[in-house]
This record gives C-alpha cells, sequence and structure tokens, in this order.
C-alpha cells in the first residue's frame, strides 16, 4: 500500500475520479433506462390480457370482477403512455452513452499517459488538456445539462479494477509492457470472451421466444377454426402477437446482433496482438514493441466503444417512443385545451355575471331612491311635518336673532373697554365720565331678576 500511495500523482487521482464519475453515470442511467423500457413492454402486453379478459368475462362471475378488470385496461395503456413520455423526455438523447464514451476515452488516455509517455517531462500537461478536452465533449453531448453525482468511493473504481487485491494493477505507477499487457490487453480480451457468450445466449433466448410466440398464435389459430367450440380460443392470438412484438421491439432495443459482431471484431484483433507479443521474445520486446501493442490494442478498444454508441444510438432512433407517448401526448394536449376553454368560459361567465349583478344593483338603488324620495315628499306635504318645519323655521330666526345679539352686545363692549382703556373707574371718577360711560354701555332684552 505505501507504494501505491507513493505513485499517486495529482493528475492520475483527478483523472481516475472523473472516469469513476461517468462509468457509474453511465451504468445507472442504463439500468433505469433498461428498467423504464421493459415496464413500458410490460404494460403494453398486460393492456392486451386484460382486454381478452374482460371480454371473455363469464356473467355468472361477480361484477366487481367485472369492474375492475375493466378499470385495470383502462389504466395500463395511460400508464404505458405515462412511462414513454418520461423516456421521450429524459432518455431520448442517450446521455447514458456520452458518459460511456467519455469514461472509456479518459482510460485510454490514463493508460497511453502510463506506458507510451512514462518518462516524457510533459505528459502530466498532455493529460491535463485531454482532460479538458473530455469534459467539454461530454458537457456538449449532454445539450449543456452535466447532471452527474459526485464519485466519493475509492479509485480506481470497483467492480471493474480491484487494486487491493495482489497481482492487480494500482491504477497509478508507470507499467511495463508484461504489465500493460496482463493488467490491459488480456483483461479485456477475457472480458469480452466472457460476455460475448452471454449476449449470444440471450440473443438465442430472444429469437427463439419470438418464434414460439409466433408458432403458438398460428396454432390457436388454426385450431379456432376446427369448430364453433374452439372459436373463443381465437381471441388470444392477439395476447401471442402482442408478446411477440414486445419481444421483438427488446431484441430491436438491446441491439444483441450488432453487439456480438462487434465484440467478436475485438476478440480477433485483440487476439491477433496477443499472439504477437507472445511470439516475442524477451530481447525483441523493445520499447518499440510495447509502443505499438499500446497503441494497437488502444484502438480497438476505442473503436469497439465508437461502434457500440452508434449502432446503439440507431437502435434508439429506430425503437423511439415517440408513438408509444402518442396516447399521453394527445390526453396532456387535450387537457391543455380544456384547460384554455375553461379559463375563457370562467372569466366570461365572471364578466357576464358581474354585469348581470351591476345592473341589476344599479337598478334596485334606482327603484328605492326614487321610492324615498316620493316617500319623502309625501311626507313633508302633511299637515305635521308642516308644522314642524314652520316651528322649526321659527326655532332658528330667532335662535339667529341672540346670536346676532349677543354677538353685537360683544362688540360694543370691547369698543367701550378700548375707549376707556386709560380711565380708571373708582370714587375719583368725575360724574360725568361715568354718566357718558353708563348711558353707551348696550343694554339686552333678557329679564333682569
Amino acid at each position: 500500500m505505501e507504494s501505491q500511495t507513493e505513485t499517486k500523482t495529482p493528475i492520475l487521482e483527478v483523472a481516475w475520479r472523473k472516469f469513476a464519475q461517468y462509468d457509474d453515470t453511465s451504468v445507472k442511467r442504463t439500468a433505469s433506462f433498461t428498467r423504464l423500457r421493459r415496464s413500458i413492454l410490460i404494460f403494453g402486453v398486460l393492456a392486451t390480457l386484460l382486454s381478452i379478459l374482460t371480454t371473455i368475462y363469464p356473467a355468472e362471475f361477480p361484477q366487481l370482477g367485472s369492474f375492475i378488470l375493466k378499470i385495470l385496461l383502462v389504466a395500463s395503456p395511460i400508464i404505458a403512455s405515462v412511462l414513454a413520455a418520461i423516456g421521450n423526455e429524459y432518455y431520448s438523447t442517450g446521455d447514458w452513452l456520452v458518459a460511456r464514451a467519455g469514461a472509456e476515452e479518459i482510460l485510454r488516455d490514463m493508460y497511453l499517459y502510463r506506458t507510451i509517455l512514462k518518462g516524457n517531462p510533459k505528459r502530466r500537461e498532455w493529460l491535463e488538456r485531454r482532460l479538458a478536452r473530455v469534459q467539454r465533449s461530454v458537457f456538449r453531448g449532454m445539450n449543456g445539462e452535466l447532471v452527474m453525482e459526485t464519485f466519493k468511493g475509492n479509485v480506481p473504481p470497483k467492480p471493474r479494477f480491484y487494486p487491493e487485491e495482489p497481482g492487480n494493477d494500482n491504477g497509478f505507477s508507470d507499467l511495463s509492457g508484461e504489465e500493460y499487457f496482463k493488467y490491459r490487453l488480456e483483461n479485456e480480451l477475457r472480458w469480452h470472451e466472457k460476455k460475448i457468450i452471454v449476449k449470444q445466449r440471450e440473443r438465442f433466448r430472444l429469437q427463439v421466444s419470438i418464434y414460439l410466440m409466433g408458432a403458438l398464435g398460428a396454432i390457436i389459430a388454426a385450431i379456432a377454426t376446427f369448430g364453433d367450440s374452439y372459436s373463443n380460443l381465437a381471441i388470444w392470438v392477439a395476447l401471442t402477437a402482442s408478446l411477440t412484438g414486445a419481444l421483438s421491439v427488446w431484441q430491436q432495443l438491446k441491439n444483441l446482433e450488432q453487439v456480438v459482431r462487434n465484440y467478436s471484431k475485438v476478440i480477433i484483433e485483440l487476439g491477433i496482438i496477443s499472439d504477437h507479443w507472445k511470439n516475442l521474445t524477451a530481447d525483441e520486446r523493445l520499447q518499440s514493441e510495447v509502443n505499438r501493442m499500446v497503441q494497437g490494442t488502444e484502438n480497438i478498444l476505442w473503436s469497439r466503444n465508437v461502434e457500440y454508441i452508434k449502432s446503439m444510438q440507431e437502435a434508439l432512433r429506430d425503437a423511439s417512443l415517440d408513438k408509444e407517448a402518442e396516447l399521453i401526448n394527445n390526453v396532456i394536449a387535450e387537457q391543455r385545451e380544456a384547460d384554455a376553454r375553461f379559463k375563457q368560459a370562467l372569466s366570461d361567465s365572471i364578466v357576464n355575471k358581474t354585469s348581470e349583478e351591476l345592473d341589476k344593483v344599479t337598478a334596485d338603488l334606482s327603484e328605492r331612491f326614487e321610492e324615498i324620495l316620493g316617500t319623502l315628499a309625501e311626507e313633508a306635504s302633511s299637515d305635521v311635518v308642516q308644522a314642524e318645519l314652520a316651528s322649526m323655521r321659527e326655532a332658528i330666526q330667532e335662535f339667529s336673532e341672540q346670536i346676532a345679539q349677543k354677538f353685537g352686545l360683544s362688540h360694543r363692549l370691547e369698543s367701550l373697554r378700548e375707549e376707556y382703556k386709560d380711565v380708571e373707574v373708582g370714587s375719583n371718577t368725575p360724574r360725568g365720565v361715568l354718566n357718558d360711560l353708563l348711558s353707551r354701555y348696550p343694554k339686552t332684552e333678557e329679564v333682569k331678576g
């Protein structure tokens, strides 16, 4: 472990973590897309099965069972269409293929860094530039949406690499020709040899299943022609046809035929390089031969990756989810149109109702106002109101006169005070001044005492 720690250069640490992030994203997104497509196909077949069961449901059975079957029959294609719409929205770009391409390109550059470029003083700058280019390429390939979880595990990542086990590549130290042959070339050759067997068996099972479903449908159709007692069997041909179609779509999506051919080419080419290296003596295994082996191996593996991505993208285009999502898309479009119609109708209804209510209130208020005016006019013409109004006029007139009198008295008193402000009234005041003052003092009509 100490030697591995000593060989952990920062640029390789960065490269391994970026590879692990892209690799993990590709694996998870591939699994998610596969589950989604499998669910769509299952619901499609289930809809056919429920349609048949609803048709042949015995009348003497409980009606609740028939009701449940009909509900499931309606729900199944809708669910399948919703899933298809989700897949068409979030998986149609094949972003996991872009992530896979980025991961494999970084892995290739790391092996070139550790073999052909070892001892080159500028290899660190070279790998840094390569990492920047790959990241920008992945960013563009994902339409500018680089949504990935950060990888937090150990590098090199499992399950593809086991650096802690004896005899395995630690992922950081420079590699000799023998080490590269063992850790990279032979490892990839063995992986493809095992994987091609698995893919071939899967392809064989799918083909056999498709043939069996087709044959079963033909047999059922033939039996149904034997008489009226077998005529009800003909409806089951629809189920076998649905299963055949689902299996064919799945086979097309997996693209197993192209994958098997691609792996076969890799096995052949890597086998040739392996045979050539084994045929060399120790003296002949010079750095030029190492460079030739590394360059040839990496070119083959990269070509395999390019072919795989190209074939999968073609499979995605051929197995477009647009038709499968047609139901839900139509429903959504209809909902939007209905929503717009509802909002417009609601707006028109509110405006019309408000206008009606305003007209009604205006008419009621006008009528009420006229009624009140008529009542007031009628009451005003009565003898009682007229007498009260006459009394009110007299009271107002009397009040006004009193106010005016008081206002005049106040004004005259203020004038006298101003005129005699320098006269001191007392025992020494001349009688003529006092008589003049008293004669000019204002009189009121109020009763004394």
